[in-house]
């Protein structure tokens, strides 16, 4: 489909609410197990912090991400929450013992991940989400991990496998009332582009390309084809792994030390006006009008708490003013107002 055709007058496309979501992997034990009662813990923080926007994923803990959701969310109204899942894997019962930790993922449920991003496949994990989730509706499903870091230079074939099979079967489930809006989640810029181009989404899942570290190509290219579509931005990893949180990993790697380093400078400013660099971060995400939501993890209820406290706390404009003089975010980035402006 053309980018005129897909961008034709109809209703209005599905908008998830925000501007803070729960990202859902840290609940299927990514690099580290948490316990059932801890994710429950979690999803009842967000809930209680006003969160009515859920991610999550088979891929996420194997099955374990989606189980544990769905039982936090079971018991509330199913019309005032927005929840998302993905297609592309199907999980496959295990043969025999598996190892503790696959796929950065720690004590998983014993299933084996296989891409498959045809049409059939799409409709049958959608399937398997519900059954996992234990509710009656998914609200919009991402087509999960076709970009070049999963895929490497076979990425532009399996986007067009997505896109001739899990677009054209999540387009129809939509046109039924099935889900209210389909798109992709990854982790790179291109993906986004070459679907709008191709296909007919509603929402984008973009995790690490729209943050203080790393925003220049969303910025130039994929927001504003966004907001000319009316295609929202759901913005995941706002702290890039944790280097904009304090820790030294970026994208799950050591950092660089000219990241780190701007990180640092980033972080003095923040400072000498009595801010805190993740409320700039979270906060940073959710100014574009392109983004609908932004949808940090969270693995012990405190950090929940803290992620609603950060995003909620008033920012002097006067940050975002020399963050632009230094030369730490582009000069034309959309910034938030202080609270009560």
């Amino acid at each position: 489909m053309s980018q005129d055709s897909s961008s034709a007058a109809g209703p209005a496309r599905f908008r998830p609410p925000g501007p803070l979501g729960c990202g859902g992997a840290p609940l299927g034990n990514l690099f580290a197990p948490v316990s059932d009662d801890e994710a429950a813990s979690v999803l009842e923080a967000a809930w209680d912090a006003g969160v009515r926007h859920y991610d999550t994923a088979p891929f996420y803990g194997f099955g374990l991400s989606e189980r544990r959701v769905g039982n936090a969310l079971r018991g509330r109204a199913r019309g005032d929450y927005t929840l998302s899942t993905k297609v592309g894997r199907l999980l496959d019962p295990a043969e025999g013992p598996v190892a503790r930790e696959r796929f950065s993922y720690v004590d998983a449920l014993p299933f084996d991940p296989r891409f498959d991003y045809g049409a059939d496949a799409a409709r049958r994990s959608i399937e398997a989400s519900l059954e996992r989730l234990g509710l009656d509706r998914i609200d919009i499903v991402y087509i999960h991990d076709v970009g070049e870091d999963t895929h490497g230079s076979e990425w532009t074939g399996r986007l067009d496998e997505a896109m001739d099979g899990a677009a054209v079967a999540l387009t129809r489930l939509r046109e039924e009332g099935v889900i209210r809006g389909w798109g992709l989640g990854v982790n790179r810029v291109a993906p986004c582009l070459a679907a709008l181009d191709r296909s007919d989404p509603d929402v984008m899942l973009l995790a690490g390309r729209y943050t203080l570290l790393d925003n220049e190509d969303a910025l130039e290219t994929l927001l504003p084809r966004c907001l000319e579509r009316g295609v929202a931005i759901v913005v995941g990893g706002p702290y890039n792994s944790g280097l904009l949180a304090g820790a030294d990993t970026f994208d799950y790697a050591r950092a660089a030390p000219d990241l780190v380093a701007r990180r640092d400078a980033m972080r003095a400013i923040c400072a000498r006006h009595g801010v805190d660099l993740r409320a700039a971060a979270l906060q940073f995400c959710a100014a574009h009008p392109a983004v609908a939501a932004v949808i940090p993890g969270a693995r012990t209820a405190d950090e929940m708490r803290t992620n609603a406290r950060l995003m909620a706390v008033s920012i002097p404009f006067a940050v975002w003013g020399e963050l632009k003089l230094a030369e730490l975010i582009p000069p034309g980035a959309p910034v938030p107002l202080p609270r009560g402006l």
